[in-house]
């Protein structure tokens, strides 16, 4: 395979803070790329399209030729370098940028990307070359140990992630060092693994060019490198690719089916801390005659809670022509391509797998006895960063388990702000035949409910308990309170689960009071 794009020696980070300076004095940061290069030529970067940004940085201003160098990798004139970055000659020292021979110019060894943090921080994700532009849009052409820049995997497990202050944070498969940033933000100490030695390297890079405090960098496969230590934050976009082979280190785990990413959640019970979380990305198989939730379920290590999302299901043949697309296999030789398609359904077809599910997987330590685990598929928009709405989710899971029906009705409730009520029915009619919540941030959820279960939530603003509701439900509507009470509390608790009702925290004076409810 070519080496186009891979940088043999890497930068020196001593460099660093000087050189983030110079970017920064001439405004190469995410806002600045976006306002010199317009949205449609940004938002084009991402699909790892080049042109229109080219085309917006044909000038001599210093932004440009900082785009040009660093992230597009274009040579440029030693005299234009130089006028836009003053300490060219000691970046040329140091191995950021090296003399094309080519025409007396200069050009970049690495990819630098201009990455706008969650508080607005300017950071700068360091990757191979050919990798900042489209991030993890594909490795065509790259040796097995290239080192991808930011893509939308990353950035959705970025969004995904709990962002309490902890004390210790693992990043699990760092790559170019984009999780590790941001746990750097909210953990006292960051541990950053990899299998690939490079990787670590760039992580070592991504780190001191953002300014962020530097990690604790291990090299070695899964948990292998941390050995027993525990963690209160355990995050890994791992190498979950279900193919044939080993063959780039970045994508592939290197064992059979989905085993990887089974053993990463098995194995990281553990390694949490009481109250710690477990957030991965993941691909599971669909196996002939085996329910995919139940396959999940067995992952699930004792002790902890879980929420797994399944967000798409390819079949067997696409999966097989992305990840082919992906190492620009569909570029080459077509024999050789139908050779290695061909590999990729023969393993499939060994194993049962009929399609390939790709989602989250998020565990809570909680030491319950009635562990939750909540396995869904929820192919729908989502608001990110959903961070907020993950911790809720296991924040409702502990309520719940402690709220036998009495107690439910016992407690009072609020509807969470921005949910809507859709009613749908014929023009004229008295009732509709349907009353639909909807959630209109986060996971924006949708559930159906009858006039109780409307009227009800519609009226929890914290004053008065679920019970006392529920009486006066009756009374307007004419039931019996007694099979009212009976009959609503598995409602309402299918409400607090799914995020629409939010229980209000009560002292003992309150509970005293409404004891007799």
């Amino acid at each position: 395979m070519s080496t186009t794009g891979v940088t043999p020696g890497l930068p020196s980070p001593a460099l660093a803070p000087r050189l983030r300076d110079a970017l920064l004095a001439g405004a190469f940061t995410a806002d600045g790329l976006l306002e010199r290069l317009g949205a449609p030529a940004y938002a084009a970067l991402a699909r790892g399209e080049t042109v229109p940004a080219l085309r917006a940085t044909a000038g001599d201003g210093v932004l440009d030729t900082l785009v040009r160098l660093f992230l597009l990798q274009r040579p440029v004139a030693y005299e234009r370098a130089l006028a836009a970055l003053p300490l060219l000659e000691e970046c040329l020292a140091d191995g950021w940028v090296v003399r094309d021979d080519a025409d007396g110019g200069v050009r970049a060894t690495v990819d630098v990307r201009p990455f706008g943090g969650p508080e607005e921080q300017d950071w700068f994700i360091v990757s191979d070359l050919g990798c900042a532009v489209g991030g993890a849009g594909g490795a065509g052409g790259q040796t097995e140990e290239v080192v991808l820049g930011v893509g939308g995997a990353s950035t959705t497990l970025a969004g995904i992630t709990v962002r309490t202050p902890v004390a210790t944070a693992l990043d699990l498969g760092t790559g170019s060092g984009i999780q590790a940033l941001h746990a750097a933000q909210h953990a006292v100490r960051v541990t950053a693994t990899d299998l690939n030695p490079r990787a670590l390297r760039f992580t070592r890079l991504t780190l001191a060019l953002s300014g962020a405090p530097e990690a604790d960098l291990r090299e070695g496969s899964l948990f292998e490198p941390v050995g027993d230590d525990t963690y209160d934050l355990i995050v890994s976009n791992p190498p979950f690719v279900i193919s044939p082979g080993a063959r780039l280190t970045y994508r592939d785990g290197g064992m059979g089916g989905d085993d990887l990413c089974r053993s990463l959640v098995q194995q990281a019970g553990e390694r949490l801390n009481d109250g710690g979380y477990a957030q991965f990305l993941a691909n599971w198989q669909h196996v002939e005659g085996e329910e995919w939730q139940e396959r999940l379920r067995s992952w699930v290590p004792r002790g902890c809670d879980a929420w797994i999302v399944q967000r798409e299901v390819q079949d067997v043949t696409q999966y097989a022509e992305l990840w082919l697309r992906d190492s620009g296999d569909h570029h080459g030789d077509p024999v050789r391509y139908a050779r290695r398609y061909e590999e990729w359904l023969d393993e499939f077809e060994s194993r049962r797998t009929t399609a390939v599910g790709f989602g989250w997987i998020t565990l809570r330590k909680s030491g319950a006895d009635r562990p939750s685990i909540l396995v869904e598929e929820w192919p729908h928009p989502v608001e990110q960063p959903l961070g907020d709405a993950v911790r809720a989710h296991f924040a409702r899971q502990d309520y719940l388990r402690t709220r036998d029906d009495a107690a439910l009705l016992a407690d009072r409730f609020t509807l969470v702000p921005e949910v809507s009520q859709e009613q749908v029915g014929l023009p004229g009619e008295e009732h509709p035949e349907h009353v639909v919540l909807r959630q209109n941030r986060g996971m924006r959820r949708a559930t159906e409910v009858d006039t109780v279960g409307a009227g009800f939530a519609g009226a929890c603003d914290g004053t008065l308990t679920a019970g006392r509701l529920l009486d006066a439900i009756a009374q307007l509507i004419d039931e019996d309170p007694v099979l009212l009470r009976d009959r609503t509390p598995d409602a309402i608790r299918r409400l607090v689960e799914e995020g629409f009702l939010e229980p209000v925290p009560t002292d003992a004076h309150d509970h005293d009071q409404v004891a007799t409810d």
